[in-house]
């Protein structure tokens, strides 16, 4: 099982973590491939998925984008719904939180790649 934690340090802990964590792994690898197309690296090397929840058998994510006025911002959540489905097998839905973004929050790897 992957540790999020380690490969995404500075990503924050997700519900389901403790919660449900034989879905983190699928999660994971459908998340990878939804590409900021402005930016050119995943939701996850972003730090955008904020947090992974699964109430009554249905999963919510909270994501935010880099700016307030993404213009990528549906496409993105609607693209990270999807693949969420397809990880998880459960219905999804994403919620858009506009909690500022910053560096600090992208994979460390990702973020010595573009000089923060």
């Amino acid at each position: 099982m992957i540790n999020m934690t380690e490969e995404y340090q500075n990503r924050p802990v997700w519900d389901i973590e403790s919660t449900n964590p034989e879905l983190v792994e699928p999660l994971t690898e459908e998340l990878k491939k939804v590409m900021d197309p402005e930016i050119g690296l995943n939701v996850l090397e972003l730090g955008l998925v904020r947090n992974v929840a699964v109430i009554e058998g249905e999963a919510k994510i909270m994501m935010i984008m880099t700016t307030p006025f993404c213009p990528y911002a549906p496409a993105l959540l609607e693209t990270a719904r999807q693949q969420a489905e397809i990880g998880l097998k459960l219905p999804t839905s994403v919620t858009l939180s506009y909690e500022p973004w910053d560096p600090s929050m992208m994979d460390e790897n990702a973020r010595f790649d573009w000089g923060f």
